[in-house]
């Protein structure tokens, strides 16, 4: 199975070609100038791999949570190829990309959603190496991040990287180690996707649509 990914929920920009379970990658640090960038990556990434959109089974995209933009033109970009070349699509957590980036069996997950937030979800891998949502996708305060049970869970993503100190104390009892400077990425998206289009777990590219959790992008002058 081929399946192209493409990841722009952070400043980073990244797409990646998953084949039959071998995946390479590039990644840019791209600041805002992601809709520049991913269209010659995606034609690079897939004149390297001698193939053409045609030749591909499917595209996945980093679904979100992340920027409101940056969540927005990888779904477009996503759709604009499906539609191209009549392939299907896969919407795929970023928060379950950066866990995918640790070989652990229990992961909190926690980005830096700006506003003094953060988004926050803890997945378990079962024993056929699949993740299971153990505490689901939110939108919260570092203080108040949902509780877990038991211990030998492991912290990650840039929440983690911005509010240790909070969420280290949270934590204290279940937390075994933190995993600092990762971010999602169209390697783990394009490994993530094989399962979702192996169990037919894909969509039309028309009804593909970013997952936001957050509805307000900034805040009021009363609020500041």
């Amino acid at each position: 199975m081929k399946i192209l990914a493409l990841e722009t929920s952070t400043e980073f920009c990244s797409v990646a070609l998953n084949l039959d379970g071998e995946v390479s990658g590039k990644e840019i640090l791209a600041g805002r100038n992601h809709s520049g960038m991913i269209l010659p990556m995606v034609q690079d990434i897939l004149a390297e791999s001698g193939l053409v959109l045609q030749q591909i089974d499917g595209i996945a995209f980093g679904a979100g949570p992340g920027s409101f933009t940056g969540l927005r033109i990888a779904c477009g970009v996503a759709q604009g190829l499906a539609f191209a070349a009549d392939l299907p699509v896969a919407a795929i957590s970023t928060l379950q990309a950066v866990a995918q980036q640790i070989d652990q069996h229990k992961v909190i997950v926690a980005l830096d959603a700006r506003m003094s937030e953060i988004y926050h979800a803890a997945f378990r891998k079962s024993t056929n190496q699949i993740w299971e949502i153990i505490s689901a996708p939110v939108l919260c305060s570092p203080q108040h991040a949902p509780p877990v049970s038991g211990n030998e869970w492991h912290g990650c993503g840039s929440g983690f990287d911005v509010y240790c100190d909070v969420l280290t104390m949270q934590y204290r009892a279940n937390i075994r180690q933190i995993c600092a400077g990762l971010h999602p990425r169209a390697h783990e998206i394009a490994q993530l996707a094989a399962p979702e289009f192996r169990n037919g777990a894909y969509t039309d590219p028309a009804l593909a649509a970013p997952f936001y959790i957050r509805n307000k992008v900034a805040l009021k002058e009363s609020e500041r």
